[in-house]
């Protein structure tokens, strides 16, 4: 289908500079275009920014190279006589005099001979004169005189540069790259004007009111970091401290029990070590609250066995006592009858011996995360272990060629319909999969694979269970938690942490090093990261943007030097580390350094894409989609922070909600996924839009990609843990493999797919690539169109409309050719765009959509290709764009 060109190009539109995280209104709104006026430099635009400012720069720079050629009119005899002259005169001044000394000086050479007396007289009345107007004049040229020193020195530039032009008229060849090198050196933007000794201003200049409230963030984080290093000698020394908090087996066979209970009166340790006794070991106390206990050896053996159960006999601060398990326990069985956890004390006689060399993974080139829960990863209705995800899952992972693996549900949790996010013992893993040494054989692993593993932690709050956790363990309840209605969330029924408590911190940061040092987590992923930052949590509080939202009594500063602190922790231990934070509030400079005047984040999840996917498919006719909003929600983060972008993470599994193929596909997904099965126009249009959804996410969505597991191949349904309501069913916790290793059901395309799409990164290395630009979203046409890294995609969301002989602008000036494409027969496509694998499409020179070229195209009805320009093709082995498909 064609179309006037004319119309064409002006409906066709270049997309806005967006460095705000939320949508912003009203008067942030006109700030992002100014942001744009001014050629303020953003993650979106990068590279294509400097190139709009040489061109709209091009007729400024004529008329400045004019004005610098009339200043190079007087002639070098002029300019050198001028400047032998006094620098204290002004240059009117150094002319009239030059001129009168001058002509004096014939008058005295004339009558020399006449009359020597004359001219003695002469020279004295001119001598006067000459010292009488410098005195008049004297006032004035001290107030000339730094205007007249700047003068001198642009004369001397100006005499260097003509001579420079005189140079080049001679050798016009020599000098001709030499010249381009330096023009463009001048034209290329320099970055913004720095306001401020943090970056994170200097980049966004609308946050320099706010700089106070920076800075005295950082002066606490300073404070605070000298008290621990002055206090512990470092802050990894400090975080070591869950080497001596707890059980420990001393080099002599004595057990040594350490606790922090200032609330206690009281302690014994107890446990089938000494036929459950309450009364026979009792701990001592110190000033600070700590509690120390020594159980004696028995023939130079610890006296408590590998996996003997123990517990505490704690005297609350009412008097009461009351079973508690110690807090630093590393490991619990639930009793089967009580159903409640007790700790076991781990001292396994062989210690796991790690495989893969390295304690840790380098950071991959290209972030692509595979999230997943272990519990629920089996086909069969069940529990699954780590053994299990270790010999099944993990070669999964690695097939559809992910880069990452970010484990859920590994802190122990005693409800498991909790997801993993109520969280009873912070140092114990979820003895529900099995051992810590099956986690650490799962991690090694995973390692040998090249899959870098990430841990996601929980610090943003703790169950507040009393007989698993450590809720009101010693008879209050500020005990590592805020006291009061401060301390619980009102949403989540748990406890919230006092991060301005020292010994809080301890806790904390000694968490993060034990997952680091002991189990060789590569990276982390913080959970809550909102309820960290606020007092409110973010509860029933929608964040706008407007920056006055995170500047106020609402932050919560010891929240935020906390999880400062902590990334400068786990940066220490592992320079490779990743940490990623999870926030809905779009806090400016979550993902910069310290230094920067950021939080020190490595990545922040993109949490608004999915939910506009959820919108579009709930709320929106197809051909009601808004391109423009929909690239303004991809593409919407803060310049210079990384962001990951998913379709669906486990929050849209969860029961009450759908998958992203359940809101496609529907009841369908039951009667026609079968290859034999009838094409449906909801298995046409769902199985094209799931692919479409997926692709441009993981290309536009930002500089990481996550997908949770199984939605890979269109996953149904949802998830649903055993529970009461469901008479603890696992027929909805856990993974349908066999629908994507069926290859007479339709899924295996949509996971050939992701296949597809994990290898053309590893090939192209594009979603890490600063470089993005978005030349097209038609909003008649459902056409969007866009650049990333040295790849060309392009877009088709029209539910029927298919086009010809489409123009397509695009940076490259060579031709072009399809390197992959969604209609392709092994996607369920038509094949219809088979002939753009093959054969080049002919550049034509001539600029599109503010594209300096531009090439013709046939774009089928929801489909979308990526394509490369010849150019480009010699920097990549297009050999190693090859990979298995479920036939």
């Amino acid at each position: 289908m064609e179309f006037d060109d004319e119309k064409k190009e002006d409906s066709q539109e270049v997309v806005e500079d967006f460095s705000f995280e939320k949508s912003n209104k009203g008067k942030k709104k006109r700030k992002v275009t100014k942001k744009r006026k001014s050629h303020k430099k953003t993650k979106d635009f990068k590279e294509e920014e400097s190139t709009n400012i040489t061109g709209n720069s091009q007729s400024q720079n004529e008329s400045q190279k004019e004005i610098k050629e009339m200043s190079l009119s007087k002639s070098e005899n002029e300019i050198k006589e001028e400047k032998n002259e006094d620098n204290n005169d002004n240059n009117k001044d150094q002319e009239k005099n030059t001129e009168e000394n001058n002509s004096e000086q014939k008058e005295e050479n004339l009558e020399e001979n006449k009359d020597n007396k004359d001219n003695k007289e002469i020279k004295e009345n001119d001598i006067k004169e000459k010292e009488e107007e410098n005195k008049d004049n004297q006032e004035q040229k001290n107030n000339e005189e730094i205007n007249d020193k700047n003068k001198e020195n642009k004369e001397k530039e100006n005499i260097q540069e003509k001579t420079e032009e005189k140079k080049d008229e001679k050798n016009p060849e020599e000098n001709k790259p030499e010249e381009k090198k330096e023009e463009k050196k001048k034209e290329e933007y320099q970055g913004p004007k720095k306001i401020s000794e943090y970056d994170l201003i200097n980049q966004d200049p609308y946050l320099k009111n706010f700089e106070w409230c920076i800075k005295r963030r950082n002066e606490h984080f300073k404070n605070l970091l000298h008290q621990i290093e002055s206090n512990e000698k470092s802050l990894e020394n400090f975080s070591n401290s869950y080497k001596n908090m707890g059980l420990h087996v001393l080099p002599n066979g004595d057990i040594k029990y350490r606790e922090y209970a200032p609330g206690a009166r009281g302690i014994a340790l107890f446990g089938e070590f000494n036929n459950w006794n309450r009364d026979q070991y009792w701990a001592k106390r110190d000033q600070y609250g700590f509690w120390d206990l020594i159980i004696p050896n028995e023939d130079g053996k610890p006296r408590i066995k590998h996996k003997s159960k123990v517990k505490c006999n704690v005297v609350l601060s009412n008097g009461q006592w009351a079973d508690r398990n110690p807090i630093w326990i590393e490991y619990l069985y639930q009793n089967t009858q009580s159903l409640i956890f007790d700790g076991v004390f781990w001292n396994p006689e062989t210690k796991y011996e790690w495989k893969y060399p390295k304690k840790h993974l380098p950071r991959p080139k290209s972030l692509r995360i595979y999230e997943a829960h272990v519990g629920m990863s089996s086909f069969y209705p069940k529990v699954t272990t780590y053994k299990d995800f270790t010999e099944n899952i993990l070669p999964r992972i690695k097939r559809l060629g992910y880069t990452a693996v970010q484990l859920m549900a590994i802190m122990h949790h005693a409800n498991y319909a909790s997801f993993g996010y109520h969280v009873n013992n912070f140092f114990a893993i979820s003895s529900l999969f099995g051992t810590p040494e099956d986690l650490m054989e799962l991690i090694d692993k995973a390692h040998e694979m090249g899959l870098f593993m990430i841990m996601d932690i929980v610090h943003s709050h703790a169950s507040s269970n009393v007989d698993d956790g450590f809720n009101n363990w010693d008879g209050t309840d500020y005990l590592y938690f805020h006291g009061g209605k401060m301390g619980h969330h009102s949403l989540w029924d748990s406890r919230l942490f006092n991060y301005s408590s020292y010994e809080t911190l301890r806790f904390l940061l000694s968490n993060c090093a034990y997952y680091s040092e002991k189990f060789r987590f590569d990276g982390f992923r913080f959970d809550g990261v909102t309820s960290i930052l606020y007092r409110n949590h973010g509860i029933k509080y929608s964040f706008s943007g407007d920056y006055n939202e995170y500047f106020n009594n609402n932050f919560d500063e010891d929240g935020g030097v906390y999880l400062m602190l902590a990334n400068k922790l786990l940066h220490q231990i592992n320079p490779e580390v990743i940490t990623i934070a999870e926030d809905v509030s779009g806090m400016p400079g979550l993902c910069l350094t310290v230094e920067q005047g950021g939080f020190g984040f490595d990545y922040r999840l993109n949490m608004s894409v999915s939910d506009k996917w959820i919108q579009l498919l709930k709320e929106y006719k197809d051909e009601n989609w808004n391109m423009g909003n929909l690239v303004f929600t991809l593409t919407n983060r803060r310049y210079n922070e990384k962001h990951i972008g998913y379709c669906e993470s486990h929050d849209q599994s969860i029961v009450g909600d759908k998958t992203i193929a359940m809101w496609l596909f529907d009841k369908e997904m039951y009667w026609n996924m079968s290859c034999n099965s009838p094409e449906t126009i909801i298995i046409s249009r769902g199985m094209s839009l799931h692919k479409l959804i997926r692709m441009i996410t993981f290309a536009l969505g930002g500089e990481g990609y996550l997908c949770f597991m199984g939605n890979e191949f269109g996953h149904p349904e949802w998830v649903d843990f055993p529970r009461p309501g469901n008479g603890f069913s696992y027929s909805h916790c856990r993974r349908r493999w066999d629908l994507c290793d069926n290859k007479n059901l339709r899924y295996k395309y949509l996971y050939n797919w992701d296949v597809a799409m994990n290898k053309l990164d590893d090939v192209f290395n594009f979603i890490s690539s600063p470089f993005q630009y978005v030349s097209l979203k038609h909003e008649d046409d459902k056409i969007i169109v866009f650049e990333k890294g040295d790849l060309l995609f392009v877009f088709n969301f029209h539910p029927y409309k298919s086009y010809e002989n489409y123009k397509i602008g695009t940076k490259w000036g060579t031709k072009h050719k399809i390197v992959l494409d969604s209609d392709e027969f092994r996607f369920f496509g038509k094949g219809r765009l088979e002939y753009g694998h093959g054969h080049f499409f002919p550049i034509i020179n001539q600029g599109w959509n503010n594209r300096p070229n531009q090439f013709n195209l046939y774009i089928p009805s929801r489909t979308c290709m990526v394509l490369i320009a010849e150019e480009n093709i010699k920097k990549y082995d297009l050999d190693k764009f090859t990979f298995e498909t479920i036939e």
